[in-house]
């Protein structure tokens, strides 16, 4: 199987594989020109969080080799299993001898020296459960308010630790993914609306309860009401978005980066790009981004036009992920949204989300390549039929 895997690597869809590796390209350049302030301040060493991230390249890069050489089918046979390490994944960050806390959250635990965000493994372990779900239970779903429950009702345990880390903005994540999936395979509107109505409570709720969401909810409303408060961090971002202009101040000349904007590599590296390279630069990293979109679904319904559903749900899954994640980092920093600790994709500081996010697109390109014939799918090998595209 590896052989042959590696005999057609020239069929992958290098256009995908080449908007990739730009987006991770611009996100290395953008990550030290966010971070050489701060790392050079905290470590002594500039280049340190570029670093740590060509560390997770690294690891993502093997990981996706791995990926590639793997059959989609394999991951629908053991999609239960899947979910089951999931659940222990976000489990055990809450053990207290395991779980390591982080500005007020425990959401990572130890591995090898590294440390590892549980919630995006388990992220993308839950789709790939959800999508085996969803072929098994097809024709069920729009029959059944039981057989669409269920899955939901894993979905919100799962949800609910993650709650408990506390991380807010991967449960809203988690559960518009899983929605979408289960909505593309056949579930009523009808049963959404419920759903929806009993999902908004429950986390309007939360949010009021915990005092910190609350002001997170309300303070990017009016940020110039509290700027050195609870709106600080937005204030800062929209000053750095609004001096950029058109052109951008030039690579390398953010002056909110020093020290006045907080998590200007990771959660708001958006608004140095903005500062540094203007509207344009803001509107070239949205096109990119829309066109990684497109093509996983593109992917998606090449899929299910062969009647290959469980990838058909894995990569318009992969897609809605990748969609709403960039969306939120965006809205959050150009105050349209509340604020919600989410990473732009790969760009932002954060090893944990970029390997996983390179193992997701991984897995498009292994279903692309299955989708035109190159690679052998399960047991059996597919040949490639005359006439469709490459």
């Amino acid at each position: 199987m590896t052989a042959r895997v590696t005999s057609n690597l020239p069929d992958m869809d290098w256009g995908l594989v080449s908007l990739i590796l730009l987006l991770m390209g611009i996100g290395l350049v953008m990550l030290t020109s966010a971070s050489m302030s701060v790392a050079e301040n905290s470590t002594g060493q500039p280049f340190f969080y570029l670093s740590q991230q060509l560390v997770a390249v690294g690891a993502g890069l093997i990981a996706a080799l791995f990926v590639l050489n793997t059959p989609t089918d394999i991951w629908m046979r053991v999609a239960p299993l899947l979910l089951i390490l999931a659940v222990l994944l976000l489990v055990s960050v809450l053990i207290p001898s395991v779980g390591h806390e982080v500005n007020g959250s425990v959401r990572w635990i130890s591995i090898a020296g590294l440390n590892l965000q549980v919630s995006e493994p388990a992220r993308l372990l839950v789709l790939m459960y959800i999508s085996g779900y969803v072929v098994r239970h097809k024709d069920d779903l729009g029959a059944s308010f039981r057989d669409f429950l269920r899955p939901m009702v894993l979905v919100m345990i799962v949800c609910g630790l993650l709650l408990a880390e506390p991380d807010f903005g991967a449960t809203v994540v988690m559960l518009l993914i899983c929605m979408a999936v289960l909505f593309v395979g056949g579930a009523p509107l009808r049963y959404f609306a419920v759903l929806t109505v009993g999902v908004v409570a429950l986390l309007g709720a939360l949010a009021v309860l915990e005092p910190y969401r609350l002001a997170r909810l309300t303070g990017f409303t009016d940020p110039w009401e509290d700027p050195f408060g609870t709106g600080f961090q937005l204030t800062q971002s929209l000053i750095a978005i609004g001096s950029g202009e058109w052109f951008g101040v030039g690579l390398g000349n953010s002056v909110q980066k020093l020290f006045y904007l907080p998590e200007a590599h990771t959660d708001f590296v958006f608004a140095v790009i903005a500062e540094e390279f203007g509207l344009l630069g803001t509107v070239v990293l949205v096109a990119l981004f829309s066109l990684l979109v497109w093509r996983a679904l593109t992917i998606a319904m090449d899929a299910a036009e062969r009647n290959r559903y469980y990838q058909a749900y894995l990569a318009f899954g992969i897609a809605i992920w990748q969609g709403t994640q960039v969306f939120i980092n965006i809205g959050v920093n150009m105050g349209i949204l509340p604020t919600k600790g989410l990473t732009l994709p790969l760009v932002s500081y954060g090893r944990s989300n970029l390997v996983i996010t390179i193992i997701a697109l991984a897995l498009l390109l292994r279903i692309d390549m299955e989708n035109r014939g190159v690679v052998a799918v399960g047991r059996k090998t597919r040949k490639r039929t005359p006439g469709r595209r490459k």
